[in-house]
């Protein structure tokens, strides 16, 4: 399918960041969603499957209303992932999918089907799982749901952990105290915490109460009322902390669990409290999984095509080990 559009008023700077030097956010745009994209001054010709052609045609409008000034390779990746999912075979997420959190990030919104999914779920069930790759955006977007829900007062407060295990390194004894030994460990937690808030309001939020961010070991025997919680890198748990963890939620609290199955740091013969989880909690009422993809991938793209490789490698069919 052929479609055409022209850009007016004709504004040639936005013309210049929309295409990128050399026309080369245009080729970025055509490898992405497998379309041909041509111009001739600010009249554009996109051929190519028709919902793709649809949805590059959107981006570049998207993209033009945003060209006031030159547009960063970051923005347009992330542009990328939503025009993709528009013209994927699941289509785009519809009205009804639509979420808005309360944060300090304007244009926070999912990008992908599952994404939307994902947050549907958390908004919706008590204890929410999103399992998948690196940079499908689990973590980020459960510490968003978080915050909004602080900001809406649905919550008394939000808790963060992860267990403190060693990516295949052996670290040794680190110097400082309790907190300055497993700050390592947990500082994804507070970079997206600073992102969604601020670091004042972060400061603040500690100061008060109102936020905590612990290693894992520090959950036991304890009952998490009125919050909301978050298990980061939950496929490093053990069976037995999975279960305790799990049986920490109080009254009127929401849990969201993240890991990657294929990214577990356990020690031999250790199952992964995440992997189990997902088998013995299916069906349970009241608790979702989310699965993410490569197709989630909202970092840079040669992420998403690694992963994709990663998992053939892995698949029976290609005879890796599962």
């Amino acid at each position: 399918m052929i479609l055409r559009h022209a850009f007016t008023p004709l504004d040639n700077a936005r013309l210049a960041h929309l295409c990128g030097p050399l026309d080369e956010h245009l080729r970025t745009i055509e490898r992405a969603l497998g379309v041909a994209i041509s111009r001739r001054q600010e009249a554009f010709r996109v051929e190519g499957r028709r919902d793709a052609a649809e949805a590059a045609l959107r981006l570049l409008g998207t993209l033009y209303e945003q060209a006031a000034q030159p547009i960063a390779a970051e923005s347009l990746q992330l542009a990328l992932v939503g025009a993709a999912a528009d013209a994927g075979p699941a289509g785009p997420a519809g009205p009804g999918q639509r979420v808005v959190l309360h944060t300090r990030r304007t244009d926070l919104a999912p990008r992908t089907p599952n994404q939307a999914r994902y947050l549907q779920q958390i908004l919706s069930h008590d204890l929410s799982f999103g399992i998948g790759p690196a940079g499908t955006g689990k973590t980020f977007l459960a510490v968003a749901c978080a915050v909004d829900a602080l900001e809406r007062s649905t919550v008394q407060r939000i808790v963060l952990t992860r267990p403190a295990v060693e990516a295949g390194e052996r670290l040794g004894f680190l110097p400082g105290d309790m907190a300055q030994k497993v700050d390592p460990y947990l500082r994804p937690l507070y970079d997206a915490l600073y992102d969604l808030m601020g670091l004042e309001r972060v400061t603040r939020a500690f100061d008060k109460g109102l936020l905590e961010v612990a290693p894992l070991a520090f959950m036991r025997g304890r009952t998490l009322n009125h919050a909301f919680v978050i298990l980061d890198e939950a496929q490093n748990t053990t069976s037995e902390q999975m279960k305790m963890f799990l049986t920490r939620i109080g009254f009127g609290s929401r849990c969201v669990v993240t890991g990657d199955v294929s990214q577990i740091d356990l020690p031999k013969g250790r199952a992964s409290g995440l992997v189990e989880a997902r088998s013995v909690l299916a069906g349970v009422e009241g608790v979702a999984f989310t699965e993410f993809d490569a197709g989630d991938v909202v970092r840079h793209p040669l992420i998403a095509r690694i992963v994709a490789a990663y998992d053939a490698a892995r698949s029976p069919a290609a005879g890796g080990a599962d």
